[in-house]
């Protein structure tokens, strides 16, 4: 469990160690792998929202956009940027509520985890690596004054309602 641990702990990056001062949307904002999340954010109307509260964010890299955009295509993708409900589905599909830190996930291998969305994605831990539903955490435990953000390789669905 300790060595677990501590490879999902290497996954931190340097960059954010300073960051604990500045929201959520404010780190993102600042770092240019989440251009496309900060552009969706915004049209979907919530940053508002991820700046205040409390909140686990699963942040998707401009990487994983690009991959859903090649998988349903470039006009559907505007699409989504364009439907405010869909979209604000997707985002906070990517969202718990609360500070989960790596060493909380590790515990909840092979439970699931529910969005503020509602979705519940289910949590596993295998050879040193977290994932959530299909995506892996690839950089774990970005301190925020108001949470914590954990980079993610694939966009999350939530489940049609």
């Amino acid at each position: 469990m300790k060595k677990l641990l501590a490879l999902v702990a290497a996954f931190v990056v340097a960059p954010f160690a300073a960051a604990e001062d500045k929201t959520i949307v404010e780190i993102a904002a600042g770092n240019k792998d989440f251009s496309t999340l900060v552009t969706a954010v915004k049209a979907a109307g919530l940053v508002d929202t991820l700046s205040g509260g409390e909140f686990t964010v699963f942040a998707p890299t401009n990487e994983a956009f690009d991959a859903l955009k090649k998988k349903i295509g470039d006009e559907a993708f505007a699409a989504v940027l364009k439907d405010r409900a869909k979209l604000t589905a997707i985002l906070t599909a990517h969202a718990v509520k609360g500070t989960v830190m790596a060493k909380d996930a590790v515990a909840l291998d092979g439970k699931e985890a529910e969005t503020v969305q509602g979705t519940k994605f289910k949590v596993t831990v295998a050879d040193g690596k977290v994932k959530i539903g299909d995506a892996t955490v690839v950089k774990a435990d970005i301190k925020a004054k108001n949470g914590v953000i954990h980079v993610i390789d694939t966009v999350l669905m939530p489940a049609a309602k």
